[in-house]
């Protein structure tokens, strides 16, 4: 850890920001500033196929516009691909990483009449290792022959490799720590890297958070679980692992989360009708930007 703590708001510019956005950015702009810390803004643009210029740029105009303020330069994901290869390379070097071939229909099918197969905390289905237990030869045919393939992460190898059981440090919005037991097994193989996507969310952000010198993520509880999938990479590739704040989530009038996804009313739309920065901040409980 640094002597001054490191805070980050990294959200991805595949839609505009809603009011949930809002609060965890200011909740980041609120925890930094009690321990005099340094506010990073990260664009974590690694899906090239779904991110797009329009929405960067609206993200840094909201972003002012709550009255926020960071450290330049803003990291953007896109740019620094080869930090991300690097990583999965020195794990594949420790045979960690193997060439999977199975499409998500073919994995859905392969477990489809196994009573009670498990799913990942995303919900989608523990990958059933069949790319696992192919030989050698057969693979390298269909790797020279380009047949698409995505990373995997041998889960059993890698705890293997660990030789301790993993945690984190959790605290809540007053600063009360407690320690977190991690469970990345209920992650299963989980990929690392695709052909389309040179590299996973979950490597991308470990290897960011660890080149910026971030001490302190503070995010959605949507994300507490991807933690201990986090704490694992961070352990293997020895990398100091920051502290973790995993606040609740906005919902709307009906109790669905805020989302993109769901189209939730954006702080451009609010902007618009008329909503000033500090009417969202207020409504968001918190203060007036001094």
């Amino acid at each position: 850890m640094t002597d001054v703590p490191v805070f980050r708001f990294a959200p991805s510019p595949n839609g505009y920001l809603h009011l949930g956005h809002a609060f965890s950015a200011l909740l980041n702009e609120k925890l930094c500033q009690q321990v005099g810390g340094r506010l990073l803004l990260r664009i974590e643009d690694i899906d090239v196929g779904r991110c797009r210029p329009e929405f960067e740029a609206a993200i840094l105009e909201d972003c002012a516009w709550l009255g926020l303020t960071w450290e330049e330069p803003v990291r953007r994901q896109s740019d620094h691909f080869a930090d991300y290869a690097c990583a999965v390379e020195r794990l594949d070097e420790r045979g960690l990483i193997y060439p999977c071939f199975c499409t998500r229909a073919e994995i859905a099918a392969r477990v489809a009449d196994i009573p009670n197969w498990p799913c990942d905390p995303d919900g989608s289905p523990l990958y059933p290792g069949t790319c696992k237990q192919m030989e050698p030869q057969e693979k390298a045919r269909r790797l020279a022959s380009g047949q698409y393939a995505v990373q995997r992460l041998d889960m059993e190898e890698a705890l293997a490799e660990t030789g301790q059981r993993l945690g984190w440090t959790e605290y809540s919005k007053d600063m009360q720590m407690r320690e977190i037991s991690a469970e990345p097994h209920v992650w299963g193989d989980v990929v690392l890297a695709r052909k389309d996507v040179p590299a996973s969310y979950h490597i991308a952000v470990v290897v960011d958070d660890d080149l910026q010198g971030v001490t302190d993520v503070v995010r959605g509880k949507d994300l507490f679980a991807a933690t201990s999938l986090h704490r694992l990479l961070q352990d293997l590739l020895d990398f100091t692992p920051p502290r973790y704040h995993h606040h609740g989530l906005l919902a709307d009038e009906t109790g669905e989360k805020l989302s993109k996804s769901q189209k939730s009313k954006s702080l451009r739309q609010l902007r618009d009708e008329g909503m000033s920065a500090d009417e969202v901040r207020a409504q968001l409980g918190f203060g007036p930007k001094a």
